[in-house]
C-alpha cells in the first residue's frame, strides 16, 4: 500500500507539472518524429536527369517517357547537348543522356545507334541508370526487328520507314500501357531501413525518465520526506518499489504516446506489431527504473545528480548502439555492449523488423528482465530513507 501511494505521488508530482508534460511526453514525440524524418523516411532522394532528346520520332519520346515514370530519376528537359554537359560538369545531376538525332529511323533501318550518356564520375545511380538505358534500348531494337518480320521484304530504305514506322509506334504505345506489371513483395529479410537509429534516439529519451526519478528520491532525501512523512515504519524496498512503480507508470504513457504518433499520426511502419514493439520498449522501460533506483541510491549529493547524464545515459546509449551499429565498434566495445540494455532492445526490435517471432527475441527480453530485477533489488537493498542528502 505504501508502495503505491509514493507510485501516485511521484506520477502527480511529474506530470502534473508543465516542464514535467513537455520534458516527458511531448518532448519525446517531436524528437522521435524528427528521427523518423531523418532515418526512417521511405522516400528516397530522387536522381536528377538532364536530358536532349534530337530524335523527332516516336522511339526517342518513348524513351524519355519510360525514364520519367521510374520513381527514382528526375528528368530535365535541356536545348541542347552542350547546356546537358555543362550542367553535369556543375554536379546539377548525376547523369545526362543525349539521344541522337534520327534515333527512330536508325533503329528501323538496322543501323547502330546508341543514346549517349554523360557522367562526371561512376556511381551507383549512374551505373543503374545505364543499366536501365541499355534494357530500353534492347526492348526497342526487338520491337524493331518484330515490325519488320511482320511487314515482310521491302524494295528500299524508304519503303522500310512508310511500311513499318505505323505498326512500331502502335507497338510502342501498347507496350507503354504496361498491362503486366510485377508486385513488389516485402520479404521481410533485413530490419527496415533507419530502425536502427529511430529506435535508438527513441529509447535515449525514455531514459530521461530516470534523471527525473532520481531527481525526486534525491529531494525527498534532502528535504526528509523519506523519515517525516511516513512515521510508520517504511522499509526500504517499499519505497524502492514506489518510485519504481510510479516512474514505470510514466514510461508506459510515454511509450504509448510515442508509438501512437510514429504509426497513426506520421504513418511510419516498423514493420514491428504494436504488441511486440510495446513489449520490447516496456521491458527496457523496466530496466531503466531499475538502473534509476540504484543510481538514486549510491548518490548523496544533490548536484552529483546533474553528471548522470554525460556519466550513465549518453555512454551506455553510445556503447549500445544507439548513434551507430555496434559491428561499427572495435571488438572490446562490441564486448562491452552486452551489459547495457539498450544493445539488447535494439536487437529485439531488429530481429522482429527483419521478419523474426516472439519466440526469436526470448533471449534479448529474458536479459533485459534479469537486468531489471538484479537493478531493482540493489536498489531497494542500498536505498536508506532515513540518511538525508549531503546539504539536508
Amino acid at each position: 500500500m505504501n508502495s503505491l501511494h509514493i507510485a501516485w505521488l511521484m506520477i502527480r508530482r511529474t506530470l502534473g507539472r508543465k516542464m514535467g508534460f513537455i520534458t516527458f511526453l511531448l518532448l519525446p514525440c517531436l524528437v522521435v518524429t524528427g528521427a523518423v524524418a531523418l532515418f526512417g523516411s521511405e522516400q528516397s532522394t530522387r536522381t536528377v536527369i538532364p536530358y536532349v532528346n534530337e530524335d523527332g520520332g516516336v522511339a526517342g519520346t518513348w524513351m524519355i517517357h519510360e525514364l520519367a515514370g521510374k520513381e527514382e530519376y528526375l528528368l530535365k528537359p535541356m536545348t541542347n547537348e552542350a547546356e546537358v554537359k555543362e550542367a553535369i560538369a556543375q554536379q546539377k545531376g548525376s547523369s545526362g543522356i543525349i539521344i541522337p538525332a534520327h534515333y527512330t529511323e536508325d533503329l528501323l533501318q538496322g543501323k547502330p545507334t546508341e543514346i549517349q550518356l554523360v557522367e562526371l564520375r561512376i556511381s551507383e545511380s549512374s551505373y543503374t541508370l545505364r543499366a536501365a538505358v541499355e534494357g530500353l534500348t534492347s526492348g526497342l531494337l526487338q520491337s524493331a526487328s518484330a515490325v519488320k518480320v511482320a511487314a515482310g521484304p521491302v524494295s528500299s530504305e524508304t519503303d522500310i520507314l512508310s511500311s513499318i514506322q505505323k505498326p512500331f509506334e502502335q507497338l510502342l504505345q501498347e507496350i507503354g500501357e504496361h498491362q503486366v506489371a510485377g508486385e513488389v513483395t516485402d520479404l521481410q529479410i533485413y530490419p527496415k531501413p533507419g530502425l536502427n537509429n529511430v529506435t535508438g534516439f527513441t529509447i535515449m529519451f525514455m531514459m530521461g525518465l530516470l534523471t527525473s526519478a532520481v531527481a525526486v528520491i534525491m529531494e525527498d532525501r534532502r528535504k526528509r520526506t523519506m523519515a517525516r512523512v511516513y512515521t510508520a515504519p517504511v522499509r526500504a524496498y517499499e519505497i524502492a518499489l514506489g518510485n519504481f512503480l510510479g516512474s514505470f507508470v510514466i514510461g508506459m504513457i510515454q511509450i504509448v504516446i510515442v508509438l501512437g504518433v510514429s504509426r497513426w499520426l506520421i504513418h511510419y511502419d516498423a514493420g514491428i506489431p504494436f504488441g511486440i514493439h510495446f513489449l520490447i520498449l516496456a521491458a527496457f522501460m523496466l530496466v531503466s527504473m531499475g538502473l534509476a533506483s540504484t543510481v538514486a541510491g549510491l548518490i548523496r549529493n544533490p548536484k552529483n545528480a546533474n553528471m548522470l547524464n554525460s556519466l550513465v545515459i549518453m555512454p551506455t546509449c553510445m556503447i549500445g548502439g544507439c548513434f551507430w551499429p555496434i559491428s561499427l565498434m572495435p571488438d572490446y566495445m562490441q564486448k562491452l555492449a552486452n551489459f547495457v540494455p539498450q544493445k539488447w532492445a535494439i536487437q529485439a526490435v531488429e530481429t522482429i523488423s527483419a521478419g523474426g517471432t516472439l519466440a526469436d527475441i526470448t533471449l534479448p527480453l529474458l536479459i533485459l528482465f534479469g537486468m531489471a530485477a538484479i537493478l531493482l533489488t540493489v536498489g531497494s537493498a542500498i536505498l536508506r530513507p532515513s540518511q538525508p542528502g549531503v546539504e539536508a
